[in-house]
């Protein structure tokens, strides 16, 4: 049986991918073989021996110690995908709430005082402070086409807006997925340049970290509206109040309050509610689940942030080797000369690697024994093996 320990509370929904025959699941769970989380930080956690697998039910991973999980060998899975129509929804709301003011227009309108008639001449009097500005034949710039991106632009497509995208390392399947006629940037400065709105989904990273700075707010087409539903630390917070002091930019819809962004009447700040919807909560803990129990059970990797995707349909008929190692050269010679010196017939393998990681997945026709598994243990490199009877 395995032991799946849970911090947060991750939905329902999820929880009842693990049939409760081979999975104990539960918040006080000892000696885990994997762990199931949503925010809760795991940088001081004391990683027990027996953990396996981490899988966030999400997609960012920064309450996660990744680098530490990969020198262990333990695949750290996430969501990504899951909230992507729930972050969507809000941009789109963002997009609105900025081209028509409508906070500004609702914190007036909270002001009005006297009767009714004293309230609509205060109100006719002063609403053309609050003209906004249409979205169709406007220009929206999307920076990260994951799954968000690509919903995004393709729904500003559908309200009629011209649309920019620009993500060096676009998947195929965003590609297929996004809608024809989205134009591709060669910078994140062209999208600047180009857009009336700007948005961004990109991960938090040391490539992306403070990538909206003053420069870029600087050349950016005057009267942006910037939308930041991505992580607070892509963006120089202090770098847009200036931009929107200066009259340089229109607007700032963002998903993370700050002492520099608050009471600033140009700027939204809403509290990190992109992915707070049931139905998105509900997803993540769905997919998080099942990536954890595919892992457990079959070794197969699928929506790893630091393992190679990787999924062999099991063959032979005795067991399934599994090992993660650092990438250097000879690792599979290893593993097949310590398997074809127990005896033993290798049915299937498949290997892949991922930057300095790589994996492996071996289907035997036999039972291994103990002392094979233990060679492979203590051979250099090796970070983690598992024998799936």
């Amino acid at each position: 049986m395995f032991k799946v320990l849970t911090f947060n509370n991750i939905s329902a929904r999820g929880l009842d991918r693990l049939p409760r025959e081979r999975f104990e699941v539960s918040s006080e769970i000892q000696q885990p073989d994997a762990v199931l989380l949503r925010s809760a930080k795991l940088h001081d956690w004391a990683v027990p021996e027996t953990l396996k697998a981490v899988g966030r039910a999400g997609a960012g991973v920064n309450n996660i110690p990744v680098e530490a999980m990969s020198e262990r060998g333990i695949p750290v899975f996430n969501a990504p995908g899951a909230n992507a129509n729930a972050v969507k929804e809000l941009v789109l709301a963002a997009m609105f709430l900025a081209a028509r003011n409508i906070c500004p227009a609702w914190a007036f309108a909270q002001t009005l005082e006297g009767d009714d008639a004293a309230m609509n001449k205060q109100a006719e009097a002063e609403k053309k402070r609050f003209t906004g500005f249409e979205l169709p034949g406007r220009t929206l710039g999307v920076v990260g086409l994951g799954a968000i991106g690509v919903n995004v632009a393709n729904a500003a497509k559908a309200l009629g807006m011209n649309v920019i995208g620009y993500d060096p390392q676009i998947t195929v399947r965003s590609a297929w997925n996004l809608e024809a006629g989205v134009r591709r940037a060669h910078s994140v400065d062209e999208v600047m340049a180009a857009a009336d709105v700007v948005t961004l989904h990109v991960p938090e990273t040391d490539d992306t970290r403070g990538m909206i700075n003053g420069s870029r707010l600087a050349a950016a087409r005057e009267g942006l509206v910037l939308l930041n539903f991505a992580r607070a630390g892509i963006v120089d917070d202090n770098a847009v109040v200036a931009a929107l002091d200066a009259g340089r930019m229109r607007s700032y819809v963002c998903d993370f309050p700050s002492a520099a962004l608050k009471g600033h009447d140009a700027v939204v700040a809403l509290p990190h509610i992109g992915a707070s919807t049931n139905e998105a909560q509900e997803n993540c803990a769905i997919m998080a689940a099942d990536e954890v129990r595919d892992f457990l059970e079959t070794g197969n990797i699928m929506n790893s942030v630091n393992f190679p995707e990787l999924v062999l349909p099991r063959n032979g008929s005795g067991d399934r080797l599994t090992v993660a190692n650092a990438n250097v050269p000879n690792m599979l010679g290893q593993i097949s000369s310590a398997v074809a010196e127990a005896g033993l017939n290798i049915a299937d393998m498949y290997n892949k690697s991922r930057g300095d990681l790589a994996y492996s997945v071996v289907d035997i026709d036999g039972k291994l024994p103990g002392d094979v598994v233990e060679r492979l243990r203590q051979t250099e490199g090796v970070l983690a093996v598992r024998v799936i009877e």
